[in-house]
């Protein structure tokens, strides 16, 4: 599907927070129970990358970037979010996000990104193996659903990593 994939801003706070709200309710996204506010979600994620995927002036999906920590040391790590509208998932719009915050967060000299995937997300799963990202572990029973139709199931969550190849870390 052809898109263009431009920075977020708040005025697409609405559409963004729908397909987050979408990826929520197939319980397989996160263990999230609703979509927060803009105030809410915008402290929780780093200010650059933030990109949708524009096609027509509908936005198909979004990716955006959090730190794994405060601390100092960790500056250079940052967790994906990356969200594709219902409709549009499978048309190669993950992929389109996911290719341009990889390519905006070395810029920015972020050596790695991390991302924690439910094993049921096959479709994630096989998008961040395809960009780069590796299986490093999996956390067993990390945390019981509480909604959704797997609401009281123990969920693991597959840990998955992309080390920069071109943000040096020697």
């Amino acid at each position: 599907m052809e898109c263009r994939i431009e920075e977020m801003c708040e005025a697409d706070w609405p559409a963004v927070r729908e397909i987050l709200r979408q990826g929520i309710e197939t319980g397989d996204a996160t263990f999230e129970t609703e979509a927060p506010n803009w105030a809410t979600w915008d402290v929780e994620h780093l200010p650059d990358p933030r990109l949708v995927a524009r096609a027509g002036g509908v936005i198909l999906g979004w990716i955006a970037l959090s730190p794994v920590s405060g601390r100092c040391v960790y500056g250079g790590v940052a967790e994906v979010s990356v969200y594709v509208d219902a409709e549009h998932r499978r048309h190669g719009v993950g992929r389109a996000l996911l290719r341009a915050a990889i390519d905006r967060s070395e810029a920015l000299g972020l050596w790695m990104l991390q991302a924690g995937v439910f094993p049921e997300n096959t479709g994630s799963l096989a998008l961040l193996e395809r960009e780069g990202f590796r299986v490093v572990g999996r956390r067993e029973k990390l945390g019981r659903m509480s909604h959704g139709p797997r609401a009281g199931e123990w969920r693991d969550v597959i840990l998955l990593e992309r080390r920069s190849t071109t943000v040096a870390t020697d």
